[in-house]
């Protein structure tokens, strides 16, 4: 049987440059909003109509970081440690058959631009910068949200914040949403798991700014925040 070509229709304008930092889920950080700009092809207004009779909508997109040839039967989820395997169908793992995430997002509202077209605000993305889209679906709460759903191992670490502290001299850089922002990113502790040295210095850009921290315990401290 032919399967159609699956075809580019948007990229993601996000605060995420690289991959460290990225929420391992979406829905994680809601403080920050990113932007799905449509390919040329698909600006056609006509398409967007009702859309913003929907509060969340649903992104199908592509890992374009994780590409490759090969797949794992087993992966190790972050939020384990690093060092427990589960199967690759019991994980959101970039490292699949095939590269495709989903994420469910806050439409913030469709913003009608001259130079690109119908844009969508969201809230709540774990997508990197630039970032392909393949689809865009309007969520229904009453068939996509199931209450009652038991989700495994994940149960066990929804609720993982680390505490975050900015000193004031360092805070005072950021504007009062940027800086709402980083501490709610921060705070689901961007290092990767399998790390846990406290004298370790780490760094994620966020934003256009280049965060340094260190973790002790539950707390992650802000030494430094430097424009890139």
């Amino acid at each position: 049987m032919e399967t159609a070509e699956m075809k580019i229709i948007a990229h993601i304008e996000s605060g995420y440059k690289d991959k460290f930092g990225i929420p391992r889920q979406s829905g994680m950080v809601n403080k920050t909003l990113s932007r799905i700009v449509f390919e040329k092809e698909y600006r056609n207004e006509a398409a967007f109509k009702g859309l913003e009779g929907f509060s969340h909508i649903w992104v199908v997109w592509q890992f374009s970081e994780a590409l490759r040839e090969n797949w794992s039967p087993t992966v190790r989820p972050p939020r384990l440690g690093g060092n427990k395997k589960v199967g690759v169908f019991a994980t959101r793992s970039p490292f699949r058959p095939n590269s495709i995430g989903l994420s469910s997002v806050k439409l913030e509202k469709i913003q009608f631009t001259k130079e690109n077209g119908p844009v969508l605000i969201i809230s709540g993305a774990d997508m990197l910068d630039g970032t392909p889209i393949f689809d865009v679906k309007p969520y229904l709460k009453f068939t996509d949200s199931h209450p009652d759903a038991i989700s495994g191992y994940a149960d066990e670490y929804k609720d993982y914040r680390l505490e975050v502290e900015i000193p004031q001299e360092i805070a005072s850089k950021l504007e009062p949403d940027v800086l709402e922002a980083t501490i709610e990113m921060l705070s689901l502790d961007p290092r990767p798991s399998y790390q846990n040295d406290e004298e370790r210095v780490y760094g994620v850009t966020f934003y256009g700014q280049e965060i340094k921290f260190t973790v002790s315990g539950k707390t992650l401290k802000v030494l430094d925040i430097a424009n890139l």
